[in-house]
């Protein structure tokens, strides 16, 4: 039964190939750098660790956390295997600066729980980041009317999506984990309905939830 549940777990994770898109990247470490964030970040869902190679210039050490190891996950930082579905996560009690969650939650059982311990793992005074597919698009709407699924909970994309969360679902986590200066942006970067071709960027900007494919949540810890 333990084999059946690791070999199920690896696949899950490795359906996601271990990256999401640059853009998401970016804003999270856009985000970080508005705060001037610096320390001990722990990301949590690494897959692969393109977040650190946005982010390893503010940061003076990485713990990475996931599933699986990924190829090409950068030297230098810290590697801790997990069931991130499985609690507590194998991180000490405020031993992380900021702890950022990237594409990461939809793929979980209990974002409500995976989230407590988001909170735990950040020292008081830490940031929280956190991204997911955003519900609220014209895209995901639009696919959700015609095929009762959202845009990224497709057939396709299960096992490894399956939790979809809306920003109401995320600001409500963030209120019971006792986030403090929460703000909620999303990534200005989303794909036109029927096509493969994004909207142009102008455009997101004016109209970012409804045109952008992801949403990110930033909240610090208050105690």
């Amino acid at each position: 039964m333990i084999d059946a549940h690791a070999a199920a777990l690896e696949l899950r994770a490795r359906q996601s190939l271990g990256s999401s898109e640059p853009v998401i990247y970016r804003a999270v470490a856009g985000a970080l750098r508005a705060r001037r964030a610096s320390g001990v970040l722990a990301d949590v869902g690494c897959g692969s660790g393109q977040l650190w190679r946005e982010l390893a210039s503010m940061f003076s050490r990485c713990v990475c956390v996931d599933a699986v190891r990924y190829a090409g996950l950068p030297e230098g930082v810290e590697f801790r295997q997990a069931d991130l579905d499985a609690m507590p996560l194998p991180l000490p009690d405020a031993s992380a600066d900021v702890v950022t969650a990237v594409e990461t939650i939809e793929h979980l059982e209990n974002p409500w729980a995976f989230c407590r311990e988001l909170s735990r793992i950040v020292r008081p005074g830490g940031w929280i980041v956190v991204t997911t597919p955003n519900q609220l698009s014209v895209l995901s709407l639009i696919t959700l009317a015609a095929k009762q699924r959202f845009s990224a909970f497709q057939d396709a994309a299960y096992p490894a999506h399956r939790t979809a969360l809306l920003e109401v679902d995320l600001r409500r986590i963030a209120a019971e984990c006792g986030l403090a200066d929460v703000e909620v942006t999303y990534t200005a970067s989303g794909r036109v309905p029927l096509m493969a071709a994004h909207y142009p960027a102008p455009l997101s900007r004016m109209f970012p939830r409804a045109m952008s494919d992801n949403i990110l949540l930033i909240g610090r810890r208050s105690v």
